[in-house]
């Protein structure tokens, strides 16, 4: 098996394409076929729902195609620990050790704390969350800040989405149409404007609880500066502590405002911005709640 697609031919891809139609077959449903139709772009209601879901969906696609294309942070070949340098390593492992370097059988190398081997990807990767098919790429250290803000923009667009169409399906209900149409004439055109719409709102449905369940968990992370891999490992290492009759604390979680920070940057104001990422440096270096300072890089 070759090497896995890398920056735009990550877009050559089922999943990936399959995600970028249901967002354009979505937009086009609710602002041509709801929004135009039944609020009147003219009017303020009408045009402030266009421009809100506009600046959502855009902000979705944005945050989405970062994902796919950016680089999740492989480690270089030519990266070696500091091996002059004696400190604990706090590293969550199946094989929990304190101390020694970490060195991948597969890549043949040394690799920095918080990195892990990726399967798919058949490399090491930064701070690594998951593999994910639907950005045709793993979710890591330089793309899990667009990744999570791709669910927060899309639940929002999505929850949008499910109310004007919500609300609409039970306004037309009691809609009998123009008094010099046909009843028949009308039945009809009603039943084939409505035949979008209904697949728009099966397909959304999932989609919404998806995203908003994948939000609701990455936002957990953030707050405790984990991954999903850490996690797991996590409750391992914990069972493992309470068996001998030891405590366990997640070794990066070092406050929830600087957690958060340390994701999304330190500037609040450009946390919501999924290319805002300057915060995070090839150096960058981790630091557990003991004052220890890890390199990753």
């Amino acid at each position: 098996m070759g090497r896995p697609a890398e920056g735009y031919w990550r877009f050559v891809s089922v999943p990936v394409v399959i995600v970028l139609l249901i967002m354009g077959f979505s937009y086009h449903t609710l602002v041509v076929l709801v929004i135009h139709p039944w609020l009147n772009v003219n009017t303020t209601t009408g045009f402030a729902n266009v421009a809100l879901l506009t600046i959502l969906c855009t902000m979705a696609l944005h945050s989405y195609a970062l994902a796919v294309v950016r680089d999740p942070g492989y480690i270089p070949s030519s990266y070696l620990p500091d091996l002059e340098e004696e400190v604990a390593v706090h590293e969550v492992k199946r094989k929990v050790f304190l101390g020694g370097n970490r060195y991948c059988q597969k890549c043949e190398q040394y690799k920095p704390p918080r990195a892990h081997h990726c399967r798919v990807c058949k490399r090491c990767v930064l701070r690594m969350d998951h593999h994910c098919m639907w950005v045709n790429n793993c979710v890591g250290h330089y793309n899990y800040k667009a990744f999570f803000l791709f669910t927060v923009y899309a639940s929002g667009a999505g929850l949008q989405s499910m109310i004007l169409l919500g609300t609409h399906f039970i306004q037309t209900l009691g809609d009998e149409g123009p008094e010099d149409m046909d009843a028949k004439v009308f039945s009809e055109s009603v039943t084939s404007s409505a035949f979008p719409r209904v697949i728009c709102a099966v397909i959304l449905v999932p989609a919404l609880i998806a995203a908003a369940a994948m939000m609701t968990w990455h936002f957990y992370l953030l707050l405790h500066n984990k991954t999903t891999i850490e996690y797991h490992e996590g409750v391992r290492a914990t069972w493992l502590a309470e068996d001998i009759g030891q405590g366990y604390r997640h070794p990066y979680d070092i406050g929830i405002f600087i957690n958060l920070v340390a994701a999304l940057g330190p500037s609040v104001s450009c946390w919501l911005c999924p290319s805002a990422t300057g915060h995070l440096s090839p150096d960058l270096q981790c630091e557990t709640f003991s004052g220890d300072i890890l390199e990753m890089e």
